[in-house]
């Protein structure tokens, strides 16, 4: 098992210093779920356009931006593109988020942010109506880089 990458040799917590790695082109890719009762997400699904997925998806979308003030040892990074989508199932809103950038260290953390954040803004949005709420499942899918 490698170290922690934030901390140092005498346990106390660092930023990485990434100035010595080349500029990669970096895709991140996470998911999370929120469950609900199926009558929740029915009531979802009936809203219309502009609705509640929309506030969750711009919420989303702003979190990954912030990342950096929100992680306290995350690099500030420029994104080139935040993508986060939101689907109804029967029972539950399934939320992805899609971030690129090129720079010397990876957008896992932004999109992670992204789809908790989004998730509870679900949560927030249908809390009065169901108290079997959960933000579930938040996990990284995937990431990639290749030469900028």
């Amino acid at each position: 098992m490698s170290e922690l990458s934030h901390v140092n040799k005498a346990g106390d917590v660092r930023m990485v210093d990434v100035g010595d790695k080349p500029l990669s082109r970096r895709r991140a890719v996470a998911r999370a779920i929120v469950r609900m009762a199926p009558e929740t997400a029915g009531r979802l699904r009936a809203l219309p356009k502009g609705d509640a997925l929309v506030t969750a998806q711009v919420a989303g979308i702003m979190a990954a931006k912030r990342t950096s003030e929100l992680i306290p040892l995350c690099h500030p990074l420029s994104l080139s593109s935040v993508e986060v989508s939101l689907a109804v199932g029967d029972a539950g809103v399934e939320i992805v988020a899609t971030v690129e950038t090129t720079a010397q260290t990876g957008v896992e953390m932004e999109a992670l942010t992204a789809v908790s954040v989004a998730g509870l803004t679900v949560y927030d949005m249908a809390k009065a109506v169901d108290k079997t709420l959960a933000v579930t499942d938040v996990m990284l899918v995937e990431k990639s880089k290749e030469p900028a």
